[in-house]
């Protein structure tokens, strides 16, 4: 009798799953007749062996149950607590009748997501309603749009367009030489030329994966910490891009931290990682930091941290200058305010506060018309800089749909409804391999180091609709001349800005329908030559006929589906290069490391986790070397799943049937050499060698073979071989044959992997 209570014991603990149940509004079912204009939220959460309590939540609300895929009434986004409720709501103001559907996403603590049930609750007549934001809209007469420019009109400074790099997002730019590099560098950060990127936000890099590769830490130990290292490419992202533009606005934010630093991010000693950032930005580069986002990206802060470690610590070191941003989060609602409202230590060190996805994450063309995550009637009174620390994340090629026309649109929505004054997008440049997550994202791509090829898409001229005609804190929106011509829709609008120090002015404007504009200009501001640019879906950034108004007015007749910028100055160009061809990754390849300096990174590699560096092996010459000695705080832990190990791909997606080998020092654990995989998740083979000769040949997570090399040395080099055709995978170690297996037949890149350990790789060779 007791072994079947065990064995019914064990069958549950198998069988059990998250839950998510429960959904209560003001602590009832579905109820009826709410009349608080806020009402509450809660539900039951029930853990599983891997997940016992709750890690975060998001909730949905909608005006349908389809809806809820992307909610139109509130989305708090991912938030990282483990509380149930009860939350207040706190969207944009309910309606009295109105009936509202909802459900809860929840996470373990250790990864593992479980969707709600639907469920509704409808309002009665509700106590004190609020009132719902309404955006301007420019008055019409007999279908033409008349708005009237006013030198002294009130309107928030301009803050700039900026991007994000981080991820592993600009992995291959690295790799390309000039002139093709230098090119694509003028295309992005070169002022009045193309996409003319006034902000750049880079990854502070912690050696585990943080999107779609992973980036470096300048101190990977606590030893290093005391002499931070400069590594990876962000450090010299940042140089050329202030070369290009002395004004630049630099930034930096962390997605994961080295294991030292776990459990408690915010500590004396990360804010001490924090500062030496700066420290190497300043002592091996030359630059001074504008910004740091004190946080870990999209998963908010600490007050007592920023308050008590972060800011003194700048201070005492120095970096007065540096400001801080917070929190960066990827939730909704804006919170913070309420938090600053009540605490002016905390007040004090947020000098600009910026969210993710205000845009919210329905990637269509109606996408400028979702909720999103608009900012609070509080946020708006507080007078701190509103940013859109980061958005958009679609593919720049696309002129519909989510692509450059959306942008330009969004750019204009953010102020005309949340007074946002900067908006940075992820990702300026998609420099990764194909199939490796998000490899379509960015405003321009440049994947082809070993060819120069590089495409140039039309949200980099969108972008410079905006950027080519206004200057971050010289320029000012002018609020009168920000709206939108139809009442209904974002996606037809127009915002206007003026200089500060001189009478010149610029206007930016999306079309949906053709619009005709009659514009006066009231004295103050210039009334001379009109310069317009316009790009459709055909063709970006044409400069069209000018206009010279007329007793201090003008009329312009717009197409639809069109930017436009109309500016009194002068300077705008489209900057175009001749661009090479592109061709495939060399075949056959070999690479032994030797034409970078030790400490650089590998040439053409793209590491998915961990850090691989050139090192100088004993006699002198370069190998490869995995860095990080054990695993690191790992960003998004309890939503996304692990990268399990440190690997890093190099080659072409299309590779079938080739040979592969690379030399092993196996300083402990295991090494691993892979072919015909793709992605970022260890999907494809590997071949995998232990420091006691133990191996296995796996595909994904499943074991095709395995065994033990008899008298095997571990403590010299040894070379790994997989030949791959058609269906027929073999594998080599020190040119005797190991495992003969026939299975499935995909393609891939080659695939070099590590344990946590200071492994060593050299002379990789990839041939028929």
């Amino acid at each position: 009798m007791r072994l079947i209570v065990i064995l019914f014991l064990c069958l549950c603990s198998v069988t059990q799953a998250i839950e998510v149940k429960d959904l209560k509004c003001e602590f009832k079912t579905n109820p009826i007749g709410i009349t608080s204009a806020k009402p509450s939220f809660s539900w039951t959460f029930i853990g599983d062996n891997k997940s016992a309590e709750q890690g975060g939540y998001r909730i949905c609300m909608a005006t349908s149950i389809e809806r809820l895929k992307y909610p139109d009434i509130w989305d708090t986004g991912p938030t990282s607590t483990s509380e149930t409720g009860p939350f207040a709501f706190l969207g944009e103001p309910l309606t009295s009748g109105q009936k509202v559907y909802w459900k809860v996403i929840v996470w373990g603590n250790n990864r593992g997501a479980k969707h709600s049930e639907p469920a509704w609750f409808e309002m009665g007549e509700i106590e004190n309603p609020e009132k719902a934001f309404e955006p301007p809209v420019f008055d019409q007469k007999n279908g033409v749009v008349k708005i009237t420019l006013k030198a002294n009109d009130e309107g928030r400074t301009f803050e700039g367009i900026g991007g994000v790099s981080a991820g592993g997002s600009t992995d291959l730019l690295y790799d390309y030489t000039d002139p093709h590099r230098s090119q694509i560098l003028d295309i992005l950060f070169k002022p009045k030329f193309g996409a003319g990127f006034q902000h750049l936000k880079v990854e502070m890099g912690g050696g585990e994966n943080s999107t779609c590769g992973s980036e470096p830490s300048h101190a990977i130990t606590r030893e290093e910490l005391k002499n931070p290292v400069s590594r990876g490419y962000e450090f010299w992202l940042l140089k050329e891009a202030k070369d290009r533009n002395a004004d630049m606005i630099l930034e930096y934010l962390p997605w994961s931290f080295p294991a030292y630093l776990k459990p408690n991010i915010y500590t004396k000693e990360s804010a001490e990682y924090f500062v030496s950032f700066l420290d190497v930005a300043k002592r091996d580069w030359g630059l001074d930091m504008d910004w740091v986002a004190a946080a870990e990206n999209e998963n908010y802060t600490d007050r007592n941290w920023l308050v008590n470690d972060v800011r003194p610590l700048l201070d005492a070191r120095g970096y007065q200058n540096v400001k801080i941003q917070g929190p960066d989060d990827n939730s909704g609602d804006w919170q913070i305010f309420e938090e600053l409202e009540k605490d002016p230590e905390f007040e004090k060190v947020i000098e600009a506060v910026g969210y993710h996805y205000i845009s919210g994450r329905e990637f269509t063309e109606d996408m400028v018309d979702g909720r999103g995550r608009p900012t609070t009637e509080k946020a708006k009174a507080s007078g701190t800089s509103l940013w859109a620390s980061e958005d958009w994340s679609w593919t720049g090629k696309d002129w519909g749909g989510a692509g450059a026309l959306n942008l330009a649109r969004l750019y204009n929505k953010f102020y005309i409804r949340d007074k946002i004054t900067k908006t940075l997008i992820w990702a300026p440049i998609g420099s990764i391999y194909k199939s490796v997550t998000w490899d379509k994202a960015g405003a321009m791509i440049a994947n082809s180091p070993w060819s120069g090829y590089y495409e140039v898409w039309p949200t980099i001229w969108a972008t410079a609709h905006t950027t080519q005609f206004a200057d971050p804190h010289s320029w000012q929106y002018l609020d009168k001349g920000c709206g939108l011509f139809h009442a209904s829709t974002y996606k037809g609008s127009c915002v206007t800005l003026k200089e500060k120090n001189s009478s010149n002015w610029s206007m930016i404007i999306c079309t949906e329908e053709t619009e005709k504009l009659e514009v006066s200009i009231s004295k103050g501001l210039s009334d001379k030559i009109v310069h317009v640019w316009k790009s459709d879906e055909n063709d970006q950034f044409v400069q069209q006929k000018s206009i010279e108004p007329t007793n201090r007015a003008f009329t312009i007749e717009l197409d639809p589906k069109c930017i436009y910028s109309l500016t009194t100055t002068e300077g705008q160009q489209k900057g175009q290069y001749e661009i090479p061809e592109e061709t495939a990754f060399p075949f056959p390849y070999k690479e032994d490391y030797e034409d970078r300096e030790a400490g650089d990174l590998p040439k053409y590699h793209s590491d998915q986790t961990g850090s691989f560096v050139i090192a100088k092996r004993e006699d002198g010459s370069n190998c490869l070397k995995q860095i990080n000695p054990e695993q690191g705080y790992d960003w998004m832990r309890v939503y996304r799943r692990s990268n399990i190990k440190p690997n890093t791909l190099v080659g072409d997606v299309n590779w079938k049937d080739f040979t592969c080998s690379v030399d092993v020092f196996i300083e402990g654990g295991n090494v691993e050499l892979g072919g015909r995989v793709k992605g970022s998740y260890l999907k494809g083979y590997r071949f995998m060698l232990e420091k006691s000769g133990r191996w296995k040949l796996v595909f994904d997570k499943k074991t095709l073979a395995k065994g033990r090399i008899d008298n095997f040395d571990g403590a010299i080099w040894h070379k790994i071989k997989l030949q791959f055709r058609g269906k027929e995978i073999q594998a080599f170690v020190d040119g005797e044959f190991a495992a003969k297996v026939n299975h499935e037949s995909p393609s891939g890149y080659v695939l070099l992997g590590s344990s946590y350990n200071t492994n060593l790789f050299d002379n990789l060779v990839i041939s028929n």
